[in-house]
């Protein structure tokens, strides 16, 4: 885990250099495992505090600040996740991850005009769309940190035995519980171009109020899920199968008037973001296997909106 300074580095300060440097790559990881861009930048700030609460003598001691630095984040996601289950019982109606846009989508900025930094961009990859992140939520906080370290970070057993506090043979077994849940959850897979057809037809179906050509294009047993977040309207519960989401889909459009469709990335994969008088008002994650649409989820909850903005039309 040990970080070597770029050519770009500063020969002042290669402690500031090599922890900045590392900023990316925390944010990355503790994205993945909370589910919240806004818990992982908080993280990484408290990360970034505990280091500079250290003596100078402290810090030089530490042989890999990039390994310092991961450790104390994760252990911080550990601690978040263990107690995320008892804050979501309180929360109003279902908890979905937080969605993220294409890099090309907040570039101009967040809606209260602060800039984004290219280094709080989340890498988009198989391992943040939204299905496998809803999985990620069914496992245990420790199975969730040792398959992200492992798996995707490529972190060895021992160095995820020393974060977790297991040994690495309990790590090992808690990464291949983790992998059996991804691997039970996934679906087959569907071409990128195809996907992005079937939501631009299902978009096109539901400003039409086309009620036939959206039940085709869902899969029988489809399932819906909306986060609101306590927003009024917001649907509590998960809807099951395809005429039931439909008709919450067709009286949602008829409810919310001057809503704009548009196609966006969401989390990498085509997806669709739902605009009233030019403000972001829904995201639309899709997960789509043989030609239907499996599973919807929507995230109304305005905190959760905050990365979106406008953007460039599709």
């Amino acid at each position: 885990m040990t970080t070597q300074p770029g050519p770009g580095d500063s020969p002042l300060d290669p402690s500031l250099s090599a922890i900045m440097s590392e900023r990316r790559r925390l944010i990355n990881l503790a994205y993945r495992l909370l589910g919240s861009l806004s818990e992982a930048e908080d993280v990484v700030q408290e990360t970034y505090a505990r280091w500079y609460a250290m003596s100078r003598r402290q810090q030089k001691s530490i042989e890999s600040v990039g390994g310092w630095l991961t450790t104390v984040a994760s252990r911080i996601c550990l601690n978040l996740l263990s107690s995320a289950r008892a804050r979501r019982e309180t929360y109003v109606g279902e908890w979905i991850p937080e969605p993220l846009p294409e890099h090309t989508e907040w570039t101009g900025g967040r809606p209260d005009g602060t800039t984004v930094d290219p280094a709080d961009r989340v890498t988009l990859d198989e391992s943040i769309n939204m299905a496998f992140l809803v999985v990620l939520e069914s496992m245990t906080p420790a199975e969730r940190v040792a398959f992200i370290l492992h798996d995707v970070f490529r972190y060895p057993f021992a160095e995820v035995a020393e974060i977790v506090g297991r040994t690495p043979a309990a790590c090992r077994q808690l990464a291949s519980s983790a992998r059996r849940r991804i691997r039970a959850a996934q679906a087959s897979s569907t071409p990128a171009a195809r996907q992005a057809r079937i939501v631009r037809d299902f978009k096109q179906a539901w400003e039409a109020k086309d009620i036939n050509a959206l039940i085709h294009l869902l899969d029988p047993d489809a399932t819906a899920i909306s986060d609101g977040g306590g927003v009024v309207g917001a649907v509590l519960h998960p809807i099951e199968g395809a005429e039931q989401i439909v008709r919450s889909l067709v009286n949602l459009e008829g409810r919310l008037r001057d809503l704009t469709f548009l196609e966006r990335t969401v989390n990498g994969r085509p997806g669709l973001i739902a605009q009233q008088h030019g403000v972001t008002v829904s995201v639309y994650a899709l997960d789509i296997a043989d030609d239907r649409i499996k599973h919807i989820w929507a995230v109304r909850n305005p905190d959760k909106l905050r990365p979106w903005t406008v953007g460039p039309q599709h």
